[in-house]
């Protein structure tokens, strides 16, 4: 009995972490500063990519616990998203995490490799060769979108969690590829309805509308 009630609290407070994971990736959007060298070395730069390095952190707990809640419910085609969009969270950490830390210090002794790197985000590649991290961040958009898609649709189909919720990711991931032909700081936006269905996949959790077994 002990366990299970520690479990039903894990999943309700990892609920509250996916919920702060969308409120940051919805937030940010409109105030993230341009992905390209001078703002490096810029406050706003400084302030915001550690805050990003947190998001994806609670991304990974916040949609474990999603997928938790719905595991039986959701079968193979939720642990397929699970898995993509755990990869794609966590490829994302590693690439935020040195624009937070490394890019600035490198912004004046080495700006070649601080706008090779940006280039692969912005869409200007740089001068410098910069190995295989063109070829992974690839792999993070693939498995985000894949990721988003497949397990939209798995949260949809299960009717464990808000339906609209699981709608709305999958919609999300489908409109993300049409929003690459958009300028870079608009493409932005098109992360909003995924942080809102993130939110509501944490809320439903963390409030426990959905019931969760003690």
């Amino acid at each position: 009995m002990t366990n299970k009630i520690s479990t039903k609290k894990l999943i309700r407070w990892s609920g509250l972490a996916a919920m702060l994971a969308g409120i940051i990736y919805a937030g940010i959007q409109p105030i993230h500063p341009p992905d390209f060298l001078p703002s490096v070395t810029t406050t706003a730069w400084a302030l915001i990519m550690p805050v990003k390095l947190l998001m994806c952190l609670l991304f990974l707990l916040g949609i474990t616990s999603i997928y938790a809640r719905q595991i039986e419910e959701t079968g193979g085609l939720g642990l397929t998203g699970y898995l993509m969009l755990g990869l794609s969270w966590a490829l994302q950490t590693a690439f935020i995490f040195t624009e937070a830390f490394i890019l600035p210090v490198l912004a004046t002794s080495t700006p070649e490799y601080v706008e090779s790197l940006l280039g692969i985000v912005n869409g200007f590649p740089g001068t410098m060769n910069i190995g295989a991290l063109p070829a992974i961040y690839g792999l993070v958009g693939i498995t985000y979108v894949l990721g988003n898609l497949i397990f939209g649709i798995a949260t949809f189909r299960a009717r464990v969690l808000p339906r609209w919720t699981g709608a709305l990711l999958a919609a999300a991931a489908v409109a993300t590829p049409a929003a690459a032909l958009l300028p870079h700081a608009i493409q932005r936006y098109a992360a909003i309805p995924v942080g809102i269905a993130i939110i509501g996949m944490g809320f439903a959790l963390f409030s426990n509308r959905q019931g969760i077994p003690s």
